[in-house]
């Protein structure tokens, strides 16, 4: 008994420290968003600021159109979010239920495109975008970030559980393939659906390679983008900026994963327990 106890609190101890150590670099960087430039880099370093100064939001705010960058951000990687989860949960299901000649052989080659370093594909995809006159626009954001085979995996391996019975019920009952889809599979994919969604907003929120080509004027910025030209201007580097301005990145992207926390936990662990 006593042995187990102690295995439980070792475990949990070591949880713990874990735990800390995942933490302590969000944690060093709000409250360095709060520390002026010299109380970051003091020694011995400040673990808590002395003071909390708002010094940094404050330029942020009154030198930069912020509120634009944020919402730049939010409606570029929820527009994306909404096409990803349509085209993903089609293609994963036709990959999933549908047998068509070369469905193998396709599927391969969505897997294959995984692969492919991003650097590979920017000057082709810049070059289309340039032709589509996509240049400095959401659309020049959002188009090319559709097209997530990572999603089409994901939703395919979670829709071969769906029973065939089900969908046979369903076609035997006289329902059509886009109103079985809409009413019987995609209920059933909301688990993978949602955890696909977290994926597909972080990758789009982060995708700031491709935001650094496409985007050029000021007000197209999305956050991230929009707070390095500050960050990094005249051969200087503040921190203090940098830090307040990832910790105003992070708050939309904690808010959408709590909102759909429960279904990716969901998602995430199917098959990891039988019975």
């Amino acid at each position: 008994m006593k042995r187990m106890k102690l295995h439980v609190v070792s475990r949990y101890a070591f949880l713990l420290i874990i735990s800390i150590v995942f933490i302590f670099p969000l944690y060093w960087m709000f409250t360095g968003s709060f520390k002026s430039q010299v109380s970051i880099w003091a020694t011995p370093p400040e673990w808590f600021p002395n003071q909390l100064k708002l010094v940094n939001y404050e330029h942020i705010f009154s030198t930069t159109p912020a509120p634009l960058w944020v919402f730049n951000s939010v409606f570029t990687s929820l527009v994306t979010v909404v096409f990803v989860v349509i085209f993903s949960a089609m293609a994963g299901y036709a990959y999933a239920k549908k047998k068509f000649p070369g469905d193998k052989v396709l599927f391969i080659v969505v897997i294959a495109t995984m692969m492919m370093p991003t650097q590979v594909t920017l000057v082709p995809l810049y070059i289309i975008c340039r032709e589509l006159g996509l240049i400095d626009s959401y659309l020049g954001v959002i188009l090319p970030a559709i097209a997530f085979p990572f999603g089409v995996f994901i939703v395919r391996q979670f829709a071969k559980s769906i029973p065939d019975e089900i969908i046979e019920s369903a076609r035997i009952d006289g329902s059509g393939e886009i109103r079985m889809f809409v009413t019987i599979v995609l209920p059933l994919l909301l688990p993978a659906l949602g955890a696909l969604s977290i994926f597909a907003f972080m990758h789009t929120w982060n995708d700031y390679l491709w935001q650094l080509i496409i985007l050029q004027s000021k007000e197209k910025l999305t956050l991230p983008l929009g707070i390095s030209t500050i960050t990094y201007s005249e051969n200087n580097v503040n921190y203090g900026y940098a830090m307040a301005g990832a910790s105003l990145a992070a708050v939309p992207m904690i808010i959408f994963f709590l909102l759909l926390q429960r279904s990716f936990i969901k998602g995430i662990t199917l098959g990891s327990v039988k019975g």
